[in-house]
Formats: C-alpha cells, structure tokens, sequence
C-alpha cells in the first residue's frame, strides 16, 4: 500500500485500554475485573469461585482452548465489551505445555541453547494477534490478570536490588509489556513509621493500612507503566482506572 499525503491525519483514535494488573496473592484482582461491564473471561486458573453470576467459559485446560475461545470471540457478534484473562502466569504454563507437545521433549528446559522459549514467544504473539483483533475490531477492553514475584533487577549503572516484577519469563514479560496501554502493580498501601528501638535507636517499620492500591508508574521497587498521564497511586477498582485515565486524557 503507498501512503499518499491525502492520507494524513491529526486526530488519534481512541480505542479500548489493553490493561495489565500484577499483584500479591488474594488481594482482589479477579473481583476487580469482573467489575468491568460486560466482562468475560477467560481463566487459566479458577479464580472465578468467590465471584458469582460473571460470564466465563470453562476452565482452560490447553492452549489450544484459550486459542479456541478467542476464535469464537473474535469470530463472532458478541454482547461482550471487555475480556479479562485470568491468569497469564497460569497461561504461560499451557503455553510450555503446548511446546513441549510440539517438540516431544517431558521439558521446555530440554530443548537446546533456550528454543524452547522462543518457540514460546511465537505462541505468544499468535495469542496477542487474538486479543489485538478483539481491540481493533470490537473495541473490547483487555484486561490481563498476573501474580508477582520478587525478583533481582541488575541495572547497567549501579548495584542490584530487589522488586515485584510479572510472574513470567523475562521474554514473555518483556512481550505483553510491550503490547500493553497500562501495567499496573496492586498492593496494600505500607508507610514506614519511625519508633524508638533498643539502646533508644531510632528503627523503622512498616504499617499497613489494609487499603489496596494500584501504582501506575514505574519505581525501583515495582514494574509499572502507562500511556495516559494517569496519577501516580489510585485505588484498587476499575472505576479508578477509568477515572485516572480521563483525569489523564485532560478530559
């Protein structure tokens, strides 16, 4: 196709927000997208026990029944505004699963010099065409649910440290970060308070306030990202999400 200068234009369309949240075990991340209006989902994993009346297909065995519910999806006039995956560290497993099956091998370790891994990146990205589709062609919202995990960052300018980073393979992680709008780190909100230690030294400890949050930028102490000049701390509800993103649109 040549472009020709007729072709040119000022406005940005806006689309649905593909989102990603990573957060610690039990906080709500489930519950928070079976807020979404018009949600379905898609589960790897049964989170969906404590959540009643949320429309879902079955439990996702394979990756070839993720794949199948997004064909009918993308396939097919629909009733539904937003798709919620759930979980993708869950899916990353069906994903080595499905190259092992591929590859006759019992391990993804097992194939020689890290294959393994890129074969599963190429499974990601057919995976990722789905949900784009559902973007592009349905204005459906993508919401990506992950756990986190504490993991060692080795900057090239200075010492390593530790922080919450998605709980997956550096080079799936990289993928989806890559292909999302927003990636958001949900914790409960912790403040340090100064108290008097032994020998009357000052010491310092965490409180929790038992409030959820989601944090929208990145930090030395957790990976996160958005395009929407969001605020940086909101509360743990969709509605928030939307909110800080008008809020951050100006509009």
């Amino acid at each position: 196709m040549a472009f020709k200068l007729s072709d040119i234009k000022k406005k940005i369309e806006k689309k649905a927000p593909r989102i990603l949240i990573h957060a610690t075990a039990g906080i709500g991340k489930t519950t928070l997208a079976a807020s979404i209006p018009g949600v379905i989902f898609i589960q790897t994993e049964d989170g969906l026990a404590g959540v009643s009346d949320v429309p879902h297909f079955p439990l996702a065995k394979s990756y070839d029944d993720v794949m199948s519910a997004l064909h009918e999806l993308a396939n097919n006039e629909t009733e539904f505004k937003a798709l919620a995956v759930d979980s993708v560290d869950w899916l990353e497993s069906l994903i080595w699963a499905k190259v092992c099956e591929n590859e006759k091998v019992d391990s993804i370790d097992n194939i020689a010099y890290g294959k393994g891994y890129k074969l599963a990146i190429l499974l990601w990205e057919k995976y990722i065409d789905y949900l784009n589709q559902l973007r592009n062609e349905k204005n459906m919202i993508i919401m990506q649910l992950a756990h986190t995990s504490i993991k060692t960052f080795y900057p090239p300018d200075g010492e390593s440290y530790d922080r919450y980073e998605i709980a997956l393979h550096k080079s799936a992680s990289a993928k989806l970060q890559e292909h999302s709008d927003i990636v958001l780190f949900g914790n409960y909100d912790v403040n340090l308070v100064k108290s008097q230690g032994k020998m009357g030294k000052q010491e310092k400890r965490a409180v929790s306030s038992g409030e959820r949050k989601l944090w929208t930028q990145e930090k030395p102490a957790w990976l996160a990202k958005n395009r929407y000049g969001m605020d940086e701390c909101i509360d743990f509800t969709f509605q928030a999400i939307v909110d800080a993103m008008k809020k951050g649109d100006g509009k």
